[in-house]
């Protein structure tokens, strides 16, 4: 009988076989397997590289078009909410084409005069003093633990957001309007067209607050509507003691913030908050209230500083003079260091150099901030440095010899004074190129300069 192999009897078996036998001859020869098995591992390599790179630029992509969310700590008004909120949720991000400006610097420091640098600019929507409402509101705090909430109310403003100062309206009391800021009655913006008719805002001119008084209060609103018109809005501070804790805002991809940072000699500085003891009772307390109790700080110069009257009440004018200069400090560490956040948006100004080259300073900080001076601005700023006058009333901007008023203090102050700031701000005196005194004559000779080159 005759045998008949499988394969012949079913074709499918015949065809298993034969497969059988190629896997066999692919098995006996290593090279042809180490091939397939290497294009496998690239065929799996680039699929898994392209999947990660597709995640991360989907995430990345996530991260920067996000908008920021605000988070309010304490609830808003009900009937400015039900308008305003919601107005602002959907808002798309306005600050990516705007230059926004933070005037870093502390009382008494011609701060006022700076501003109106500003003031003046028909292209600026400018802020006098907006944290000012927070330190009303929540005093007697100290400085330092209001640093937080004057930062969160910066980020609101360069929003144009202006419903958070409902937030420091008395209980039960009455919408805010354009009028009831801090300084409205002495902005160009608040006392021009089209919120008011007392004046235009592209002519350069003093605003007469009993005038601008008589203006219609408009609302929040409006005033919003107003900021939104604006590529450039600059907010001018004393309340912010310390660069660093912009540091959020100047991260926040979605705001472009820069600072200028305003400084004056600390011996000026405290010699004007004497001067102006009466007016700054409150701010000189919550600064005072700031130092740390467990630093090991030099005794007073003078060791009968409260033996009279007039003694007693300089204390704390020149007692917060430590902690102003220690936050200064900080913020000039950084700058002489600065991180990423800061580099390219931060600029220091002596005020000194300011009263003794208006034009070239002026023309400098306008560049810093992106925008174009003009003759008029020019002029005013002059005209505002040069004046006949030595000194003014506190808190007053007036045509003046800024000059001699800026030395003022080496003939008003006693050299325990000198040496007690000196001795608090040395310092940041030694990086802004102040130079200290030895005796009181030194001071008192106008002769020889005490200013030298700043290291910033």
């Amino acid at each position: 009988m005759k045998l008949t192999a499988p394969w012949e009897k079913d074709a499918g078996f015949g065809r298993k076989l034969k497969t059988y036998r190629n896997h066999t001859k692919i098995i006996a020869q290593p090279g042809i397997v180490m091939k397939v098995l290497r294009r496998k591992r690239i065929v799996l390599f680039m699929a898994y590289f392209l999947l990660l790179a597709l995640t991360m630029l989907n995430l990345a992509n996530y991260k920067w078009t996000k908008e920021p969310q605000q988070c309010n700590h304490q609830m808003r008004s009900a009937t400015y909410q039900s308008r305003s909120d919601i107005r602002f949720l959907y808002r798309p991000s306005l600050a990516k084409k705007r230059q926004l400006i933070y005037v870093l610097t502390t009382w008494r420091s011609g701060s006022s005069f700076f501003g109106e640098l500003f003031n003046q600019n028909h292209e600026v929507f400018f802020l006098y003093e907006p944290m000012w409402h927070i330190w009303q509101k929540l005093y007697p705090g100290d400085a330092v633990s209001l640093q937080g909430a004057a930062r969160d109310m910066l980020s609101s403003l360069y929003r144009c957001d202006l419903s958070v100062f409902q937030l420091y309206n008395s209980p039960g009391g009455k919408n805010f309007t354009s009028l009831g800021l801090f300084g409205a009655t002495l902005n160009k913006v608040v006392c021009s067209y089209p919120l008011c008719s007392a004046y235009r805002k592209d002519v350069v001119g003093m605003v007469d607050d009993k005038v601008c008084k008589k203006c219609p209060p408009q609302s929040l609103r409006l005033l919003e509507e107003e900021c939104l018109k604006y590529n450039t809005v600059v907010i001018k501070g004393v309340r912010i003691l310390d660069v660093n804790v912009l540091a959020p805002l100047m991260e926040d991809p979605s705001l472009d913030l820069k600072v200028i940072h305003l400084v004056r000699d600390p011996r000026a500085v405290a010699n004007s908050r004497i001067k102006s003891r009466h007016g700054l009772i409150r701010e000189n307390l919550q600064v005072v209230r700031s130092r740390d109790p467990k630093l090991r700080r030099i005794p007073f110069v003078d060791p009968g500083h409260k033996a009279n009257k007039k003694d007693g009440s300089d204390y704390h004018s020149i007692g917060a003079m430590e902690v102003i200069c220690d936050r200064t400090s900080r913020t000039l560490r950084t700058a002489l260091n600065p991180p990423s956040w800061l580099k390219g948006k931060y600029m220091v100004v002596r005020y000194e150099d300011l009263v003794e080259n208006p034009v070239k300073t002026l023309r400098n900080i306008y560049r810093f901030a992106n925008l174009t001076t003009n003759h008029d601005i020019e002029s005013f700023a002059l005209n505002m440095t040069s004046g006949s006058s030595s000194s003014s009333k506190p808190f007053i901007v007036s045509s003046r010899n800024a000059t001699q008023a800026a030395s003022a203090w080496r003939t008003v102050l006693s050299i325990q004074q000198i040496k007690q700031v000196e001795d608090y701000c040395h310092h940041s005196m030694s990086v802004l190129g102040y130079e200290r005194v030895r005796t009181a004559m030194e001071a008192k000779d106008l002769s020889k300069p005490l200013l030298s080159r700043s290291k910033i």
